[in-house]
């Protein structure tokens, strides 16, 4: 067995080797310097739109343009540092989602991946693109409506889907009740699922298991489940081209596994976060007082949530960690040392041959 024998994950024209996409990671954890890294590796780099521009420091009535033109210079900056697959990752909450959806448009990134929450118009803003459309879901019910509604709306299909389970960093499309009395079907439930389901579509499409994948025994686990590839985010923390503080990966490094835990997000949904003093805080009840200039989640109320999501996080990226927390994904305890990118792939495609 041999680099040339590891499967090619096939998303119409783009061939991603070893086949492996960049989960999108935010708020600015996942930028061009990681996206580029990552593609020139031959896997697919994801920019994260979410929180890019310096809106802080700008007007509120400037917010939508401010990101926009940070999601630009982000794109423009993987390019040039990068032949790959560039993508981006739209978050469907996004009060400004349409917004950041058409600069992604306007620049042809070769890829977009949207979750949290269901994409249902996703395909109206590129028309005459090539840009590849690429829904996050948590079951085939949710792929089987995505794709009804496009057929319906757009006539068309998504041309791959990745299956999040429950297992992953960040926001995630569980209940908490679910997530944290282990309700949910298991990653390979559900990919085993949704991959009968894309298998038996007209024309089927490549599916690619997410939430939990640490290493190359992992993703040759989900190939021969009948995933075409995987999605891997917190694993590229850990390298020297995330486009984060050292604290932020110093988290990482110093984490145990039962540091890992789950908070109820101020937006709805359950978080996967590393624990800190900042978080046994706010799961006891304290409240960060803030005032919200611009409501950059549709699924927040800024005048009932205790802290703002997005602040936390953006301090998170920063470094200033004392009234933040970092998203981590279930195996972040795993993260021992940081390496270069090229490194991390190439470890990848030597466990995926050893494992084949």
């Amino acid at each position: 067995m041999a680099i040339k024998d590891i499967p090619t994950l096939k998303i119409g024209n783009l061939e991603i080797n070893p086949p492996i996409i960049q989960g999108g990671m935010g708020v600015r954890v996942s930028r061009a310097g990681l996206a580029a890294a990552v593609a020139n590796e031959g896997c697919a780099g994801v920019i994260a739109s979410v929180g890019l521009g310096d809106y802080e420091n700008n007007p509120a009535s400037k917010f939508v343009e401010v990101n926009n033109d940070a999601l630009r210079a982000e794109i423009a900056i993987a390019r040039s540092q990068s032949k790959g697959i560039i993508g981006c990752n739209v978050m469907v909450v996004l009060s400004n989602y349409e917004d950041m959806l058409q600069v992604c448009a306007e620049e042809n990134v070769d890829l977009v991946i949207s979750g949290s929450g269901l994409p249902l118009d996703l395909p109206k803003f590129f028309v005459g693109k090539d840009t590849k459309l690429i829904p996050i879901v948590s079951s085939a019910r949710a792929l089987n409506i995505i794709c009804r509604k496009w057929k319906q709306n757009f006539n068309r299909m998504p041309d791959a889907v990745i299956v999040e389970g429950p297992m992953a960093g960040g926001h995630m499309g569980y209940s908490y009740d679910d997530v944290t009395n282990n309700k949910t079907l298991t990653l390979e439930e559900i990919v085993v699922e949704v991959v009968a389901y894309a298998n038996a579509l007209e024309t089927p499409i490549p599916v690619i298991a997410a939430g939990g994948v640490f290493d190359g025994a992992d993703i040759v686990r989900f190939l021969k489940l009948g995933a075409s590839g995987v999605q891997m985010a917190t694993r590229f923390v850990c390298t020297d081209e995330c486009d984060v503080d050292i604290k932020f990966k110093q988290a990482y490094l110093d984490a145990k596994e039962g540091d890992i835990t789950i908070i109820n997000s101020p937006v709805g949904l359950p978080g996967r976060v590393l624990k800190n003093d900042f978080v046994d805080r706010v799961k006891n009840g304290e409240t960060v007082p803030f005032k919200c200039r611009f409501r950059c989640l549709r699924s927040c109320d800024p005048k009932t949530v205790p802290y703002c999501i997005a602040k936390v996080l953006g301090d998170a990226s920063r470094g200033n960690m004392e009234n933040a927390f970092v998203f981590a994904g279930s195996n972040a305890y795993r993260c021992t040392e940081i390496v270069p990118v090229k490194t991390l792939v190439n470890q990848l495609k030597e466990e995926i041959i050893a494992n084949l």
